[in-house]
């Protein structure tokens, strides 16, 4: 058909009615219409094509049963051909990301329909990528900038959720870091991920390097092995020392590029039912990329990305929470602005999860339920409910937790009235009074959180339930009694993964909270706090060498010598004399020959002869 068109140049106008016609022809599957557009067609042109009036029917039926491939052809020639097929290939595109979404969810998400009747986990692919949510604030122009004709010339052409890879970045080869799926059971799927052998070699060469306390091992490492997860992770955290921000945040998308290549085909970062057990070794560094990504997307501004992450790390394992990122998705829905998924996330889970004792559930549920009240869209009475529960939740919470107080104001440069700071309930016999751990609790929330309370309508707002519960205390009411008695029994410690969100987080209000026993103990940024009762699939072989066994002749010999052994390449279990024996003579014989291969190669070094006596008097 092409060469036809080609041929005939002086009807290229009357062609383009033409191909219109045949195309809602191809569209509706009336094949009498194509026949009568070519009879039609020809019959208008030269007397040269009458010996194809025969063949050009048969040939317009094929073309209207051909699937839509052969549309691509008519691209270049007509532009309203063009058109056509760009508008399909758009349904097609369409129909495929239908397909590769979870048919339960994709139509909701198209549908309309609000967020509550997805699952409380739900995470969307389209904000995972925070320049989606910098365009939303900015715009796409000042986002993107100069970076679109460069994406032409990426050689990277793998589409990742994670992070997009960068043309700064090594080429990415297998590391030997898979992912498996181990069993499924009531329709959630547990993964782990395996270290192949020339992974676990590499493993093992980079804690050689984190012992010897030098970055530059590290480096080197990342050299001859740029995608290992640990090293990334470990070397991250050495430039975010040094504040190269920009240099540790590459690193921990690095980490996740290379982790998510090595995803299994069923594994979902939208579904919410994958898990990942955090006591096997392989599956932390994992957890450790996604919570210091999101770190990092909370300082560079982007709220709403950094809690689809968190919710992300919460979908892997719900039950344990190995980072504890439940101290941190409250204030990540509050500063995202997403009050209904926080609301949410409280009433599903408090029957199960005793949200409410923890005091940033405490505080921030109300906070976002007077932020609901004051949105005028909304219904008045949804409006009046939301007030009323938000009244009722933070006069529990300054109940439950009232060492949060003082603090919180004095992060607010607010000044008290005399009745508040003068009153015992709320003094500093109350944060004195708590355990440890509850303060670590608190100083964490206050620490945080507290700048989303330093509006002046909320101020207004806290005030008046201030003095509410100051008068149930007057009052001897039984709630405060009750409350009193909750803290002494409850807090008495806090549990590992509460300690590694302190960590993890940095906030120094927490940080100086920690008990002795924690900060004793080195922490490493590849592997902060290990549990207690982590599976170990492999062991770090022992070292063939061991110094500190050794005479000091040997290690004297061994400072001129590095490859001298005393003991030999094959060490025994000392059980059989004669073979002990026969080592040590063996010993003795290495380090004769030694010796004499030392003194063999020492050379003295003759002065210079002193050829001319007399010399010429000239010294240099």
């Amino acid at each position: 058909i092409p060469a036809e068109e080609s041929e005939d140049e002086p009807a290229a106008g009357e062609e383009r009615p033409d191909t219109r016609l045949s195309e809602q022809d191809m569209a509706g599957g009336d094949h009498e219409r194509s026949k009568e557009g070519a009879v039609a067609k020809e019959t208008d042109g030269d007397g040269q094509r009458e010996g194809q009036e025969a063949e050009q029917p048969d040939r317009t039926l094929a073309t209207s049963n051909k699937p839509r491939k052969k549309k691509k052809k008519r691209k270049t020639k007509k532009n309203s051909a063009g058109e056509t097929v760009e508008d399909n290939d758009l349904e097609d595109i369409d129909s495929l990301l239908e397909r590769i979404e979870d048919p339960r969810l994709a139509p909701q998400s198209q549908g309309g329909i609000t967020t509550d009747s997805r699952p409380l986990l739900y995470v969307e692919h389209r904000n995972l990528n925070p320049e989606n949510e910098l365009k939303r604030y900015f715009g796409a122009r000042a986002v993107l900038g100069d970076q679109r004709p460069r994406q032409r010339q990426r050689q990277y052409v793998r589409s990742m959720w994670l992070t997009a890879p960068k043309n700064t970045w090594p080429r990415y080869s297998k590391t030997g870091n898979t992912m498996q799926l181990l069993d499924t059971r009531r329709g959630v799927q547990h993964f782990t991920f395996e270290h192949h052998r020339e992974y676990q070699q590499v493993q093992f060469k980079f804690l050689d390097a984190v012992e010897s306390m030098d970055p530059n091992n590290i480096v080197l490492l990342l050299q001859m092995n740029p995608y290992h997860v640990d090293s990334l992770l470990q070397l991250s955290d050495v430039c975010r020392m040094q504040e190269d921000q920009e240099m540790a945040r590459d690193l921990i998308e690095r980490a996740l590029y290379s982790l998510e290549c090595a995803f299994h085909p069923v594994f979902s970062l939208t579904s919410g039912t994958c898990r990942l057990d955090y006591r096997q070794p392989e599956n932390r560094a994992f957890f450790l990329a996604l919570f210091k990504h999101l770190m990092f997307l909370e300082k560079r501004g982007c709220p709403r990305t950094a809690l689809e992450f968190c919710k992300l790390i919460l979908s892997l394992d719900p039950e344990n929470d190995p980072l504890c990122v439940l101290l941190l998705i409250d204030f990540l829905s509050l500063r995202a602005r997403e009050y209904t998924f926080l609301t949410r996330l409280f009433q599903e889970w408090e029957s199960h999860r005793n949200l409410s004792q923890l005091p940033n559930f405490a505080f921030s549920v109300p906070l976002a339920y007077f932020f609901l009240s004051q949105q005028e869209e909304r219904p008045e009475l949804e409006r009046s409910q939301a007030r009323e529960r938000a009244a009722r939740l933070i006069q529990l919470a300054l109940i439950m937790f009232p060492s949060v107080l003082m603090p919180l104001l004095d992060h607010c440069s607010v000044q008290p009235d005399a009745r508040v700071a003068s009153h015992p309930f709320f003094g500093l016999n109350a944060q004195i009074s708590q355990s440890p751990a509850l303060n670590q609790l608190t100083s964490l929330y206050v620490g945080r959180t507290h700048a989303l309370w330093k509006e002046p309508a909320v101020m207004a707002w806290l005030e008046p339930h201030v003095h509410e519960v100051l008068r149930m205390v007057e009052a001897r009411d039984a709630l405060v009694q009750e409350a009193e008695h909750k803290r002494k029994i409850r807090y008495q410690s806090a549990p590992r993964n509460i300690y590694r969100h302190i960590i993890l987080s940095e906030m120094k209000e927490a940080t100086a909270a920690l008990p002795l026993e924690v900060t004793s103990q080195p922490v490493m940024g590849f592997d902060p706090l290990p549990p207690l009762d982590s599976i170990v699939s492999y062991t770090r072989p022992e070292r063939t060498s061991h110094p500190s066994n050794e005479s000091t002749l040997s290690l004297f010999f061994r400072s001129l010598l590095p490859n001298f052994n005393l003991q030999g390449d094959i060490r025994h279990d000392g059980d059989d004399e004669a073979g002990a024996a026969q080592d040590l003579n063996q010993g003795v014989n290495r380090l004769m020959a030694a010796m004499r291969d030392m003194l063999a190669n020492i050379q003295f070094q003759e002065p210079p002869r002193d050829d001319n006596p007399e010399g010429d008097g000239d010294w240099d």
